[in-house]
């Protein structure tokens, strides 16, 4: 072995045969493209680190603390209880999924960090680095909507254990002064290239996002620059996606396509491609089958854990074409029943086949045992129409906000409102984005977050509208303070 390694270093020539300097590289459209995949990456990400699709990062924490969906602990020993600890709110701090998505969102800020610098360095092209500063402005937005005053810092060069936290209204202004910057340099673009990329249009809807929610953000609304930036988004002629019915959907009706392998460019303003084993995947419609209703269907065992509350389905009209989602009763096949009552969440927790299941996104092929092929709206037209409706109503404009939110029941089925409320708004949006990832930040927006839900006995206190600081970061950093209440 030694006479071997005496003679591999006799000759460390190489011949280069290929070489950019970093600067000459990211100035090339190719360089600039792949310092932006990187950091796109990170949305779809995998297990324990990603926007959504798979599980126990930012989708599980946001949509399991709400009032629609939970995965109960079954008597049968099956499911941990965290999914049912953010629903009870009755979780602690050394939670693995609020961990997680602390973890993912710094991982991720860290990565758009690097992609400004990369792009800024090379004078690329104004659109790849206004692309990148709007991408780290969305993770400091998903981060300060969950955690309230965190940590923030532009530069890698950091040692980001001796930051302080920031106010979330100074990280509210920084997103917001990113946003104005730069939206108007991203491309116009809709689909192809841009279906998964942050266009001008995307910018817009992400912007208009963070007015809708100033008055919880920095305690001052902006319902009219939301408004605003909603016209801007409307301008790039999005239209709803058809509602008709349609026998070779699974679930009936063309509506449904837009939950399938690829969202519609019609509607689709921004999705999250996803493909099973190649780019991480979609669970939520195996997740939620019981194994013989899942093997019938599709061919695999389901995981027989997300339910939909009862409370919350029952408040569908039986006419709505998006009941068709739900699975409830009797099923025709795999011989199973799903019971709509569910008597228990931990402790004993809920029997096999207790719980309406949802399969709005019906797994897509390839499809295995560990998840699907379906693409993830992050923003779509008709969540567009209901925010143009909410900051009508909220200005005082109540027969303005009509045509929006008519348009969105029209398509699912229903009859026209002769007059719109916020109540009727923010039902509309729940039966609309259900498992779509919204409905925490709806519950808060609308002063709902704390009502009383099915089977949580206990008030769920108002400093739960933030997550807790996870433990691991209050231990790394001495800087951090824990958020109220924990």
């Amino acid at each position: 072995m030694l006479s071997l390694a005496a003679v591999s270093c006799t000759k460390v020539d190489e011949n280069v045969y290929d070489k950019y300097q970093s600067d000459e590289f990211y100035a090339t459209p190719a360089g600039a493209d792949n310092a932006l995949a990187t950091v796109y990456g990170k949305i779809a990400g995998t297990w324990g680190s990603n926007y959504a699709g798979r599980d126990n990062c930012w989708y599980d924490l946001n949509t399991f603390v709400a009032d629609d969906q939970v995965i109960p602990h079954r008597n049968t020993g099956d499911w941990q209880l965290d999914f049912a600890q953010l629903y009870t709110h009755t979780y602690q701090p050394s939670l693995g999924l609020i961990s997680n998505t602390w973890n993912w969102l710094y991982s991720s800020i860290y990565s758009a960090n690097l992609a400004v610098a990369q792009l800024t360095s090379a004078n690329a092209d104004p659109s790849k680095i206004a692309e990148a500063k709007v991408l780290r402005a969305w993770f400091y937005y998903l981060l300060m909507d969950d955690f309230g005053d965190v940590p923030f810092y532009t530069d890698n060069n950091t040692d980001v254990s001796k930051i302080a936290q920031t106010k979330r209204a100074t990280i509210y202004n920084f997103i917001v002064s990113e946003l104005k910057a730069n939206v108007d340099l991203l491309s116009e673009t809709r689909g192809g290239a841009y279906y998964g990329r942050f266009n001008k249009w995307a910018g817009y809807m992400f912007l208009a996002k963070v007015y809708l929610n100033a008055g919880v953000y920095i305690g001052t609304p902006a319902w009219a620059e939301a408004l605003a930036a909603c016209d801007k988004v409307a301008s790039g002629g999005f239209t709803l996606h058809a509602g008709s019915a349609n026998a070779a959907s699974p679930l009936g009706y063309s509506y449904f396509e837009l939950f399938g392998d690829v969202c519609p460019d019609d509607e689709t303003i921004m999705a999250l491609y996803l493909k099973e084993n190649v780019v991480s995947g979609n669970i939520y419609g195996i997740r939620s089958l019981n194994s013989a209703n899942g093997m019938a269907l599709i061919g695999y065992n389901g995981w027989n854990g997300t339910i939909i509350m009862n409370q919350f389905y029952s408040k569908f009209n039986t006419n709505d074409i998006r009941r068709n989602q739900f699975l409830v009763g009797q099923q025709a096949k795999g011989n199973t029943t799903y019971n709509p009552t569910v008597s228990s969440l931990i402790s004993p927790g809920a029997a096999p086949n207790d719980g309406i299941r949802d399969v709005k996104f019906f797994p897509a092929a390839p499809v295995d045992a560990s998840g699907a092929s379906n693409d993830f709206p992050i923003y779509r037209y008709a969540d567009l129409l209901l925010m143009q409706a909410e900051c009508n109503v909220r200005l005082g404009n109540a027969s303005a906000a009509l045509p929006f939110i008519n348009k969105v029941r029209e398509r699912a089925g229903l009859t026209d409102l002769t007059s719109v409320t916020l109540d009727n708004i923010y039902d509309e949006r729940g039966f609309e984005l259900v498992f779509e990832g919204h409905r925490r930040q709806d519950m808060i927006r609308f002063g709902h977050f704390e009502d009383a839900r099915e089977l949580v006995t206990s008030a769920i206190p108002t400093t739960h509208r933030l997550f807790p600081i996870p433990i691991s970061a209050l231990n790394a950093n001495p800087n951090l303070k824990q958020n109220p209440g924990y």
